[in-house]
């Protein structure tokens, strides 16, 4: 199982920035589907998720500024990040859940400077 991230970089605040995370090795329609990010000296934490059947929930923080999406064809998620501030910063991280199963990508570096 592989979940390959990019879409990352050094963004100015209020920019826009989409995120891909392409899978492979797993059945992708059947997976929930997350972003995930860890700041600096914090904890990981979910900023979206999409469910097999498109359920889709957001952090509060992201709210009506990020959008989570999935393209089963293609076995990719995207997250579009509109009006980036620096508490945005971070490694972004792809999940794939289903049942006990659980896999992540490597990460990608999203930074945002004021």
């Amino acid at each position: 199982v592989q979940l390959q991230a990019s879409g990352g970089g050094l963004m100015q605040a209020g920019e826009s920035l989409r995120l891909s995370c392409e899978a492979s090795g797993i059945i992708f329609r059947f997976y929930d589907m997350g972003w995930y990010r860890q700041a600096p000296g914090k904890q990981r934490e979910l900023v979206a998720a999409v469910t097999s059947r498109s359920t889709i929930n957001y952090a509060d923080s992201v709210k009506g500024r990020f959008t989570i999406s999935r393209d089963n064809a293609k076995s990719t998620v995207y997250l579009q990040m509109s009006s980036l501030n620096p508490d945005d910063t971070g490694v972004y991280y792809c999940n794939a859940r289903i049942l006990k199963a659980d896999y992540w990508g490597q990460g990608t570096l999203v930074t945002v400077s004021s």
